[in-house]
């Protein structure tokens, strides 16, 4: 069975040998301080650090589905009613050398990140990541994870604290995966970038769907008003078998030009190959910006466009758009808002519509969203 080819076991040589990057999902480059909130105190015990947020939304859909599901959404699934999007814990300690990290949670957006883990929802959905760290003290920055860990790919992440919207956008929720399980490195190489090398199980699994594995490509060139974000994925992905090698390609490119306002382009590529002949292709591109003229308040506007070429991502092949506009006030430290209209369409009759399933060729929601935090990363 092939389970690394040659040329993946070079670029994993060189770049394990050169350095690494990414450690999660990179968000868009914070504000600065102008609308950044004073670092918070380390709530601890003893060595091991301690953070955690509640996230709650109310969301009304305009075409009332019946289903009362939102088609597309990541992780706003619910319409015309409250719903709780997640309650988790972390517990960290830095690794010196040697540390871990463990998030522990609850919620819908739990069930979603792990309704395909072959080990088992009911297993696995509760543990967000869960990883041991080394960091030897005379390797220059390099620092090995072993565990489950979330993907380097994307412009945004799993918890709605660190990203500017409320929901999330067509390309994290269709485009990339959300978790690892295997083995990472990142190394700084100079003042402004910061390679790595990954070999994991595969795309969203605990335990492998085959025997082959996936290895992942990170780089970041970082600066003071820009940073640049590249991430590769190649590896077998169909059960049971190693014929057929999935890729990913994700970059991301963020932009601090002044204090009150920030943006970032971020664009994947990916394809599928069956191992029998058939072909799956999406693509896609969001732009978005944030304007914060004050440390209380934001507003972001995000648009995007993905092309499901052969419906191996939504299970339709359509070409989607979406657009939303989403204000945020900061009620106190460690606590916030986001209200967002949202207006997503598609080039075929996709969405539900009263009780009518592919009834409609758009879908335009408001929503509010409700978020508590504590932690020494606010």
């Amino acid at each position: 069975m092939r389970v690394l080819n040659y040329q993946c076991v070079r670029l994993a040589a060189l770049f394990l040998a050169a350095s690494a990057a990414g450690f999660s999902q990179t968000p868009p480059a914070d504000q600065t301080p102008a609308a950044t909130p004073a670092p918070a105190p380390v709530w601890s015990v003893g060595s091991i650090d301690f953070s955690g947020l509640v996230d709650i939304y109310y969301l009304k859909n305009f075409n009332n589905p019946a289903s009362q599901t939102n088609a597309l959404r990541n992780f706003d699934v619910k319409s015309n009613q409250f719903s709780l999007n997640m309650a988790k814990v972390t517990l960290e300690h830095g690794a010196d050398p040697v540390g871990f990290r463990v998030d522990l949670g609850f919620g819908r957006a739990f069930e979603i990140v792990h309704g395909a883990d072959p080990a088992g929802a009911d297993v696995m959905r509760h543990i967000e990541q869960a990883y041991i760290s080394l960091k030897p003290a005379k390797a220059k920055g390099l620092q090995i994870d072993f565990g489950k860990f979330v993907t380097s790919a994307g412009a945004e992440v799993i918890e709605t604290k660190d990203n500017w919207n409320y929901s999330r956008s067509i390309l994290f929720a269709w485009a990339i995966p959300y978790y690892h399980f295997g083995v990472r490195t990142t190394m700084p190489m100079g003042s402004h970038f910061t390679g790595g090398f990954q070999l994991v199980n595969g795309w969203n699994n605990v335990e492998d769907n085959n025997s082959g594995k996936t290895i992942g490509l990170t780089g970041a060139i970082t600066s003071k008003k820009a940073n640049w974000y590249h991430n590769y994925y190649t590896g077998p992905e169909n059960t049971a078998s190693n014929k057929g090698w999935r890729n990913l390609y994700d970059t991301t490119l963020t932009l601090t030009p002044m204090d009150m306002f920030n943006a970032y382009v971020n664009f994947d590529y990916g394809s599928n190959n069956d191992g029998a002949g058939g072909k799956g292709i999406w693509h896609g591109v969001a732009l978005a910006a944030k304007i914060a003229p004050t440390g209380m308040f934001a507003l972001t506007p995000r648009f995007e466009w993905f092309s499901d070429h052969d419906g191996f991502s939504t299970g339709t092949a359509q070409k989607l758009k979406e657009f939303t506009i989403t204000a945020e006030i900061k009620m106190k430290e460690g606590m916030f808002t986001r209200f967002e209209y949202r207006r997503d369409w598609s080039d075929v009759k996709f969405f539900e519509r009263g009780g009518t399933l592919a009834a409609s060729k758009n879908q335009n929601t408001l929503s509010a969203g409700f978020v508590a935090f504590f932690g020494p990363k606010r």
